[in-house]
This record gives structure tokens, sequence and C-alpha cells, in this order.
């Protein structure tokens, strides 16, 4: 991988490249990693990891690996099909139905989280409880604002969010997203699949400035920042 932005280095490692954390105010800061086509898919045949290569999943663990939490949709755990990993991952999920017995609870490294909400089945509530860490974040909708406000005080000061698109957008909306990193692949994926953010407005402005920008075997590594 070689640096273009801000200075031109060749070439770099992506645990340095992107060790220097967001920061936010009174929160953690919260970086978002995502992949897309050169015409914008977030997916591939559905799944993102179709879209990627090797210096995309060196990416995916320095960014692993700098973060405490990972903070992703029960959707894109399925779809992906996440297993256990070292960091602690904190899945939002609204009905709280999950596969109980999936190694990603049954085979745990870190304790896993589950971000729901009040409204949620008794039964599942008390499954989650049996093999995750849980947190409420609203009544019948699951409060971003909440939900990080409440991974803050549990000592989590870097969360990585990791998709999808309807996530990203409500994070963006809650002006909850400090660093998104974008990974564009050099392909046309045409299709149906959903862009990087679903739903909503961001916050503020919206606008977005250049804070990095690395290559690898026609690759780009983007790294944008809030511009305000």
């Amino acid at each position: 991988m070689r640096q273009l932005l801000p200075v031109a280095r060749d070439p770099v490692d992506p645990a340095e490249v992107y060790a220097d954390l967001p920061a936010a105010e009174g929160r953690a800061g919260v970086r978002l990693n995502m992949i897309a086509s050169a015409d914008g898919a977030t997916t591939l045949a559905g799944v993102s990891g179709g879209l990627g290569g090797p210096a995309d999943r060196a990416v995916f663990h320095a960014l692993r690996a700098l973060a405490d939490v990972v903070l992703v949709a029960a959707g894109t755990v399925r779809a992906e099909r996440y297993g256990p990993a070292d960091v602690p991952i904190a899945v939002v999920t609204r009905s709280c139905r999950l596969d109980w017995d999936s190694p990603f609870f049954t085979a745990q490294h870190a304790r896993p989280i589950v971000v729901t909400v009040e409204a949620a089945p008794a039964a599942e509530l008390a499954e989650a409880h049996e093999v995750a860490d849980v947190i409420v974040a609203g009544e019948r909708s699951v409060d971003l604002t909440v939900a990080v406000a409440e991974l803050t005080g549990a000592g989590y000061g870097s969360v990585l969010a990791e998709g999808g698109p309807s996530l990203n957008g409500q994070l963006a909306q809650a002006g909850l997203l400090d660093e998104l990193c974008l990974t564009v692949a050099p392909t046309l994926a045409g299709g149906t699949a959903k862009r990087i953010l679903a739903g909503g407005t961001p916050a503020g402005s919206g606008a977005l400035r250049l804070h990095g920008l690395c290559e690898d075997d026609g690759f780009l590594f983007l790294r944008l920042r809030p511009a305000g």
C-alpha cells in the first residue's frame, strides 16, 4: 500500500496510517468502515466481501485492532456471517431475534454486546443476557445517541461501525460519524445494491474533507472527516 495524501509515502503500514483516531466531544469517537464499487454498490452477490482484496482486508484488520468496540447491524452480522472476534462486537437489533446458538455467541473470544430496545420480546432479552452484555437504548427504536453514550460510559473510547447502510444513515443523521474510512473497489457492480447510507439526512451540511488517501492494486482508500 502507498500513501498519496496528505504526504506521499511508499510503502505504508495500514496500522500506522489509521493510528490517529478521530476525537469527539464528550463521547467515544466513531469511525465507519465501508467498501463500495466504483459505481457506488456496497455489495457484490449480496455481500461486501465480494468487493474486497488483500489490502482491503489488511485495512479491515488494522481498524479492528485500533477499535475498542465494533458497532454493527444485526442484518450485517447475518449476511456477512460474523464469527467470534477479539474485539467486542455490539449488535444493533430492534427485535432482539438473533441466532443464540451461532459461533458468534457460543465460541466468543470477546463477549458480544446486544443493543436493543425496551419493547424487545422478554424471552429474547433473557437469551441475550445469557450470552452477551445488553444495552437498552430506546423504547421501540434504537437510539444510537444513547447507545454510543452507554458504550462510552462502559469505557469504550473508540467505536468502529461496520454497517449496514441503514445503521450508517442513522449514525449520520444523529451526527455521530467522526470519520468515514471508504474503500473504492475498481469494479462496476450494477444491480440494485444499496449505497453506503440509506435513509435519513446527515446532520449539518454533510460536507466532508479528505483526511488521507492511499492506493493498492487499483483500490483507493479514503479517509474523510466532517468539514465543519
